[in-house]
């Protein structure tokens, strides 16, 4: 007897049933993002990076010292898998399974995560294809500028939930709306 299993978002109880035409401040939860973590050897951490930023497909999502998210939303596990393999001095892990990956675009984007992070967002300051690691919303968070006016978050999937409830509570003021992108 075979059993089917059928995917199901940790956020689909918080949006289902709710989505709307996306407003101009719009917060997108991606269903199903590949996302690796991975680490550098011991002086081997340049020839890491340099190949991450080179990779097709795949965009490096600066950690720590050392460490990255390779983060895809166009090719498989296997495949970004393949490709790290093939780096040499890098170890690397699926964290796909353990984290959210939430994207906030829009004219209020930044008035929005300023209630939720405490950095300086300003687009000379955090420049696009910047990431860094801090606390968003009170949770451990990997926060990326991928264009003008618009962020990527990478939370852990046991904490996505409240993130994304406190998301939509700082963006109300500014009709921030939600929903899925496949």
């Amino acid at each position: 007897m075979s059993i089917n299993l059928l995917h199901r978002h940790v956020l689909d109880d918080h949006i289902s049933g709710f989505e709307t035409d996306p407003n101009p401040n719009h917060l997108s939860i991606i269903r199903r993002p590949v996302i690796f973590s991975v680490l550098a050897h011991e002086g081997q951490e340049t020839a890491v990076a340099e190949a991450l930023w080179n990779a097709e497909d795949v965009a490096p999502r600066f950690c720590g010292p050392s460490e990255w998210f390779a983060v895809s939303r166009t090719v498989g596990a296997e495949m970004v898998a393949g490709m790290l393999s093939g780096i040499a001095g890098a170890s690397f892990a699926d964290q796909s399974d353990g984290r959210v990956l939430m994207e906030i675009s829009g004219p209020s984007v930044r008035t929005i995560l300023a209630k939720c992070v405490a950095i300086d967002l300003h687009p000379e300051v955090f420049e696009e294809g910047h990431s860094a690691a801090m606390l968003c919303c009170h949770a451990e968070a990997n926060v990326a500028r991928t264009g003008a006016d618009t962020f990527e978050i990478i939370v852990p999937r046991s904490l996505a939930g409240s993130v994304f409830e406190e998301m939509m509570e700082m963006g109300r003021e500014h009709a921030l709306t939600r929903g899925f992108v496949d």
